[in-house]
């Protein structure tokens, strides 16, 4: 357990590290990364972090991703608790290195942000975690993200979903990737749909997925 657990926090770590870090390297340079480039990073490293922790722990580095997961039968409830406190541990240490290398963007550290309504960034919320946690699910192996293929599709999923919701609502889709960042700049406005909206969203996966590929055993 111990080795599952300090999986999801260097996973975690890694994801927001390099992830939260594009932003704010993007908005302390006047956009030399750009969209395109965040979106980037954040699906490449999350294709990493597959591929580097998937054998060990699932490579979750995902509250949400973790507690469907569960809901589908293939995840302990017991450990349910202690990966969501790994994964929240990791994105806070990530940004905590960020607020202390890039102080002056100490009131941001790429947090998810709502932009427009807050129904409209919670819907999209919803619906881009519900079809990230789908393809997790179909190309995973009982809880864990493992395979030749599935590190690339759900990079790919996450890059490109974030490129449609990232100027809308931040894309998150990850309540520790949005955690992170809140905690340590202290702006925990609209916090709640980062939390909620995520879980929401991969826990609509779990029926559909069971009808697509049939009920799995951990």
């Amino acid at each position: 357990m111990t080795r599952k657990l300090l999986s999801e926090v260097l996973g975690t770590f890694g994801l927001i590290f390099t992830g939260c870090g594009a932003v704010v390297v993007n908005g302390v340079t006047d956009g030399a990364v750009g969209h395109l480039g965040i979106c980037t990073v954040f699906g490449l490293v999350v294709m990493a972090m597959v591929y580097s922790f998937g054998d060990v722990s699932g490579a979750h580095i995902n509250p949400a991703v973790t507690i469907a997961f569960w809901l589908s039968g293939r995840f302990p409830l017991k450990e349910v608790g202690p990966y969501i406190i790994a994964q929240i541990i990791g994105s806070t240490m990530a940004c905590a290195l960020l607020w202390y290398l890039f102080p002056e963007d100490s009131t941001h550290l790429g947090a998810t942000l709502v932009s427009g309504s807050v129904m409209q960034s919670f819907v999209l919320e919803v619906a881009i975690t519900f079809l990230l946690m789908l393809i997790i699910i179909m190309v995973a192996t009982g809880s864990k993200e493992v395979g030749t293929l599935a590190g690339i599709a759900i990079g790919a999923a996450v890059a490109v979903l974030a490129l449609v919701g990232g100027p809308i609502s931040g894309a998150s889709m990850n309540p520790a990737r949005s955690l992170g960042p809140a905690l340590v700049s202290g702006n925990l406005e609209h916090i709640w749909v980062y939390i909620v909206a995520p879980i929401v969203g991969a826990a609509l996966a779990v029926p559909v997925s069971n009808v697509i590929k049939g009920p799995q055993t951990p």
